[in-house]
C-alpha cells in the first residue's frame, strides 16, 4: 500500500478545489507537485485555457514544469489541488488509474472544510470522479457537465473532466476547450 506523497495544495482563497486520483511513482516525476509527470498534460491544459499557450508552464529545455510559476497562478486564480485516495495499491507497475486500487480515499469533507471560499470541486478522470461520487453520494456527472451537492451544510457543484493522461484518446485542444469552458462557468469572465 502506498500513501499519498504529497500534502494537499489547499489557497486559502481558493474557490475551486480539483482533485486527480494519485500520483505516478517518484521516478516518473518532473516536479514535486501535482501533475508532476512530463509527458501528462495536466499543465499544458492550464497553458491553453488561461494563456492560450500549451507551454506556458514547461521548461521545455529540462523536460520538466515551472513549479513555481504553477503554484503562484494556481494561489492568484484561487485553485486548490490535491487528490481523491490518500492510499492505493497498484495493481501493475504503472500510474494508470485503471491498475489502482484504492484503499483510502482522501477526507474531502476535511480538505472543504479549510477552503471557505469553495463552491466548486472538479474530478479529472473516471477514477478521482467515481471515488468521489462515493464520498459525497451522488453519480458522477457526464464529462464537461456538473451536479450539485451538500456536504456538512455547504451546497457545491461537482464538474467531471477528461483525463490529462495521454492514454486518454482525445487531442489536447479538445480537453483544454471542456476545462476552459467549465473554469469560465465558475469565475465567469475572471480568467
Amino acid at each position: 500500500m502506498e500513501q499519498h506523497p504529497l500534502a494537499p495544495f489547499l489557497p486559502k482563497q481558493a474557490k475551486v478545489l480539483l482533485l486527480g486520483s494519485f500520483p505516478p511513482s517518484k521516478n516518473r516525476w518532473s516536479i514535486d507537485f501535482y501533475y508532476p509527470n512530463w509527458i501528462n498534460d495536466m499543465w499544458r491544459i492550464f497553458g491553453l485555457v488561461f494563456f492560450s499557450d500549451k507551454e506556458y508552464f514547461t521548461i521545455p529545455s529540462e523536460k520538466k514544469f515551472d513549479k513555481d510559476k504553477i503554484v503562484s497562478f494556481l494561489t492568484h486564480q484561487g485553485i486548490a489541488v490535491s487528490d481523491t485516495a490518500q492510499s492505493v495499491t497498484r495493481t501493475q507497475g504503472n500510474a494508470s488509474d485503471k491498475y489502482l486500487q484504492v484503499d483510502q480515499a482522501m477526507d474531502v469533507a476535511s480538505l472543504l472544510s479549510q477552503l471557505p471560499q469553495c463552491t466548486a470541486v472538479i474530478t479529472t478522470g473516471e477514477k478521482a470522479s467515481l471515488t468521489l461520487g462515493r464520498q459525497v453520494g451522488v453519480e458522477p456527472p457526464l464529462i464537461g457537465e456538473g451536479v450539485p451537492f451538500s456536504l456538512e451544510g455547504r451546497n457545491y457543484t461537482f464538474y467531471r473532466l477528461p483525463s490529462s493522461s495521454r492514454a486518454y484518446p482525445k487531442p489536447i485542444e479538445e480537453k483544454a476547450a471542456l476545462y476552459k469552458r467549465v473554469f469560465k462557468t465558475i469565475f465567469g469572465d475572471e480568467d
